[in-house]
């Protein structure tokens, strides 16, 4: 099964979600999107399966920064551009498995979805 792990190295919550795969010998090829960044074609496939709201990280410090005027009138649209030009507005982890997505970590959905 190939399995793509997107997120940031030093995020807690990517070290919780890695650490699980790992204690379950899960294999998986990690993608730092900070790092290596996002395209704009996978960003949209996932909104097209979960929609931008999951994905959009409204709790992070970088959106928690944005001016007011980027918070208001949300849509698929301007969160698909904020999340391309801040990578980390992108809520962590994402996992791309055959047949799904993970958005977040919860190790009961890891479970179901991966094992």
């Amino acid at each position: 099964m190939s399995i793509t792990v997107y997120g940031i190295k030093n995020c807690d919550t990517m070290k919780k979600a890695r650490a699980w795969l790992d204690e379950h010998a899960v294999a998986y090829a990690f993608h730092d999107y900070k790092a290596e960044g996002i395209d704009a074609a996978r960003l949209a496939r996932w909104i097209d399966t979960v929609g931008w709201e999951p994905l959009l990280n409204r709790a992070g410090t970088t959106f928690r920064k944005l001016p007011d005027a980027d918070k208001q009138g949300l849509d698929a649209t301007k969160a698909s551009a904020l999340m391309l030009a801040q990578p980390s507005m992108i809520k962590r982890p994402v996992v791309e498995y055959p047949g799904g997505l993970l958005v977040g970590f919860a190790p009961e959905r890891f479970a179901r979805a991966l094992l």
